[in-house]
């Protein structure tokens, strides 16, 4: 049984501030419902990567096609359009508005009905927005303001808002920074779960390696703007280029729990 043709295709990703090359020619697809980390030291290129994928930067050189469409050009807001979502390091949403009323201004933002002031917004789809909480656990908290939630919970309505136009590619950054273990591995098998029922894409960087290696079906390793190893998660944790680049010389991933660990030390 052949692949699947890949959703997200990038190719020869460049773009420099100034004299420094933040990406460096960098190539790598997406499959739909396969989940790809991308990891890296800070300063690796991560964060600019994504911005170019979501539009918010504009590659020097290279080639960033969804379905064989050309994305190099277009707004972010044309991009979430054509069915990719985004959730961000910190949460983002209307305090002052209840959790539902974030999901529905999300729906209108998909429907590009921004601008029909004659309808209640208030009333917009929302059995669709109840739907979406539901799916994500938040639907019991519709109601509250979302200023009053747990931070964990401002994340599973974060990642609601993101599904609202159903996207066919999520990108997520720093999912789960700022939580407690459990409510990463919560938030992160959630997703999980999603991308498996609705065959969603997942492009996410992450620091915490116990989510990456639990979750990733796949990693791709940056290191002063280019790639520098790609694969499944084993691969990647026994590839010693990374383990020296990415976690300084002489520290190695433990193999099952996937922490970093101190080398053993040599025999006297």
């Amino acid at each position: 049984m052949s692949a699947p043709s890949p959703l997200l295709e990038v190719s020869g990703l460049s773009k420099s501030f100034g004299g420094v090359k933040a990406v460096d020619g960098i190539d790598f697809t997406l499959a739909p419902g396969e989940l790809l980390a991308l990891i890296g030291p800070n300063g690796a290129g991560k964060s600019t990567t994504f911005n170019m994928v979501n539009g918010q930067l504009r590659p020097d050189t290279g080639s960033i096609r969804l379905e064989g469409r050309q994305m190099i050009g277009l707004t972010p807001r044309a991009i979430w359009r054509h069915g990719v979502g985004r959730t961000f390091q910190i949460a983002a949403t209307f305090a002052s508005l209840t959790v539902v009323e974030n999901v529905q201004m999300a729906l209108i933002s998909a429907d590009a009905k921004l601008y029909a002031m004659w309808r209640r917004a208030r009333d917009y789809r929302r059995d669709d927005a109840l739907e979406l909480l539901e799916q994500v656990g938040m639907a019991a908290q519709a109601d509250r303001p979302c200023s009053v939630l747990a931070y964990g919970d401002v994340k599973r309505v974060e990642l609601a808002i993101a599904m609202a136009n159903r996207p066919k590619l999520l990108l997520m950054d720093e999912p789960t920074a700022g939580m407690a273990p459990k409510e990463r591995n919560d938030l992160m098998a959630l997703t999980k779960s999603l991308v498996v029922e609705r065959g969603t894409a997942v492009l996410f960087t992450e620091h915490s390696m116990d989510v990456v290696f639990a979750y990733a079906d796949r990693i791709i390793v940056l290191a002063r703007g280019r790639l520098i190893a790609g694969g499944a998660p084993a691969a990647i944790r026994d590839d010693r280029r990374v383990q020296e680049v990415y976690f300084g010389t002489g520290r190695t991933f433990e193999r099952h729990t996937a922490t970093v660990v101190p080398a053993a030390p040599a025999a006297p």
